[in-house]
């Protein structure tokens, strides 16, 4: 056998499965269902997303591979579960790059009144005058503010930067909330980091991770609350890397 034939033979048979990394990582006990996307570089706006979850103390690929997109300018190390990597940037707010990391999942939202059959999640309504506070100068950053009936709805107002939860395209017809950078915050880390449907497959994200509707609405139901779900999002060559406070 040539030899570059037999060198490529032994990195294939030493090299961890992708399963192997994610069983030596020192992720929650409690947590049984995990969201992976990784892409190829830290630039890169294209990702693949892959479901796994955790049976007899072993992590197991769930169904196939969605696509997905990314922020515009890739991956930064974002505000979460892990510690930061000594490689790549910090996550800071407006840099077009989505956050690399471990962070929990939380509510999911939408433009209907109730959540889609089969959805188990915690789900959260948003109407007109639902908005989310990226203004780094407001004691409201990085969170889901409400304005009352009783006061005009007018956001600017209160906040000169904001995302308004009830857009005139489709995108967060359908969405769920990312805990990066939620408890605690760190003003300037990045905000207002969701999963959400995509514009289309061509366009990059603000920050967030987007997919079809379809592929989302299908991982929305699979997602358990008791599973304690997570998303670990990074460039496939830092995931057996990561690392986590030695305390959780």
């Amino acid at each position: 056998m040539p030899v570059f034939l037999l060198w490529l033979f032994y990195l294939t048979a030493c090299s961890p499965s992708l399963e192997q990394q994610l069983d030596h990582l020192k992720l929650p006990a409690a947590t049984t269902q995990l969201l992976l996307v990784t892409t190829l570089d830290w630039e890169t706006s294209t990702a693949s997303l892959q479901r796994l979850e955790k049976r007899d103390r072993h992590w197991r690929l769930v169904g196939d591979s969605i696509p997905v997109r990314v922020g515009r300018n890739g991956l930064g190390w974002g505000v979460g579960l892990h510690v930061d990597g000594l490689l790549g940037v910090q996550k800071i707010e407006g840099d077009g790059k989505a956050p690399a990391g471990v962070f929990p999942l939380g509510t999911v939202f939408g433009y209907a009144d109730s959540p889609p059959l089969g959805v188990k999640m915690p789900y959260r309504a948003a109407g007109e005058r639902d908005y989310f506070i990226d203004a780094v100068d407001s004691p409201d950053y990085n969170r889901w503010r409400s304005i009352p009936l009783m006061q005009t709805n007018d956001p600017k107002q209160y906040w000169h930067s904001f995302e308004r939860m009830l857009r005139d395209d489709h995108q967060y017809e359908l969405g769920m909330i990312v805990g990066h950078n939620l408890f605690p915050t760190t003003v300037g880390r990045g905000s207002a980091i969701f999963l959400h449907v995509w514009l289309n497959a061509e366009t990059a994200t603000s920050g967030c991770t987007a997919m079809a509707k379809a592929d989302l609405l299908s991982v929305l139901k699979w997602l358990k609350p008791t599973a304690n779900p997570l998303l670990l999002q990074a460039p496939a060559d830092q995931v057996a890397g990561l690392r986590f406070p030695e305390a959780q």
